[in-house]
């Protein structure tokens, strides 16, 4: 039995994770009250169930929400029944556009301004956060990347069905990843950003990798990154993580991250792990 709860912030893509999901053969219901979770639990899980892939997609609406959803997490675990939480996460300032865009009110801001009732919701949410067993972060993510990156996720695969890796290359300037389990800073690389002919390119290209990976420190680097990233992952596995975010970032986003990016993704494909890749910034000038 596959059982996930959806949940996050409010306006953070969940309708369209349920959807993807649905898409994928699971049974979903949207916005079942958490009083009633255990109760659909203890049908799903009988014997003579047909239903082998579940998602609830759960709002936070309260405290008292909050309260009645952890003891419901808690009766689930003391029955063993196995979930996993997906939480959906994103910044402010496009949490309030996408407000204004579908000219819908957050539902914790009834009686105060929409930036407040975010900032509420984001406390309140934070414990959750802290026990998901994902986090996607929708920021940077259109309904197409969120669909893809939900189907890598949640695809049954023959070889380490139950583990994604994402490796996501991003500029610190423009912000570090909030959902990143491993975070490396290669901003020490050799830059091809003084480099006039090379500026506009990006790491996708042969010869912008080929001039950061030329030194001994590159070499050097990314030979001790691969080896921590091959030592952990199984450590991963057997805590029961279900995804891994890998966040590599550089100054800009555009070069150093992504070479380094791309090969970390070439040797976890190598290996026959279900890794997906995203370079946030690369476009971006």
């Amino acid at each position: 039995m596959k059982f996930v709860i959806v949940t996050g912030l409010s306006g953070s893509g969940k309708s369209e994770t349920m959807r993807a999901l649905e898409d994928m053969g699971f049974y979903c219901v949207d916005n079942l009250p958490p009083a009633l979770i255990t109760k659909f639990a203890e049908l799903c899980y009988q014997p003579n169930s047909s239903i082998d892939k579940v998602a609830l997609g759960i709002d936070i609406r309260g405290r008292k929400f909050f309260k009645e959803l952890h003891e419901s997490l808690n009766y689930l675990q003391e029955q063993n029944y196995k979930y996993e939480i997906l939480y959906l996460e994103c910044a402010d300032d496009v949490l309030l556009k996408r407000y204004k865009m579908t000219r819908r009110n957050h539902p914790l801001s009834i009686d105060i301004q929409i930036p407040e009732g975010i900032k509420m919701e984001r406390r309140i949410m934070e414990p959750l956060k802290e026990i998901s067993n994902c986090i996607i972060d929708t920021t940077n993510m259109k309904p197409k990347d969120l669909k893809e990156e939900v189907s890598k996720i949640y695809s049954v695969g023959e070889e380490n069905p139950n583990l994604t890796i994402s490796v996501v290359s991003f500029g610190f300037k423009h912000g570090i990843p909030a959902d990143c389990d491993l975070l490396f800073d290669v901003r020490f690389l050799p830059n091809p950003y003084y480099e006039e002919e090379l500026r506009p390119k990006t790491g996708d290209e042969q010869d912008v990798r080929d001039y950061v990976m030329n030194s001994k420190v590159s070499e050097e680097f990314f030979a001790k990154l691969k080896d921590m990233i091959e030592f952990l992952i199984p450590q991963y596995i057997e805590e029961g993580k279900h995804h891994i975010v890998i966040g590599i970032g550089c100054t800009g986003g555009r070069h150093r991250s992504v070479t380094i990016s791309n090969l970390i993704y070439e040797e976890l494909s190598k290996k026959g792990y279900r890794a997906v890749k995203k370079h946030r910034d690369s476009m971006l000038r």
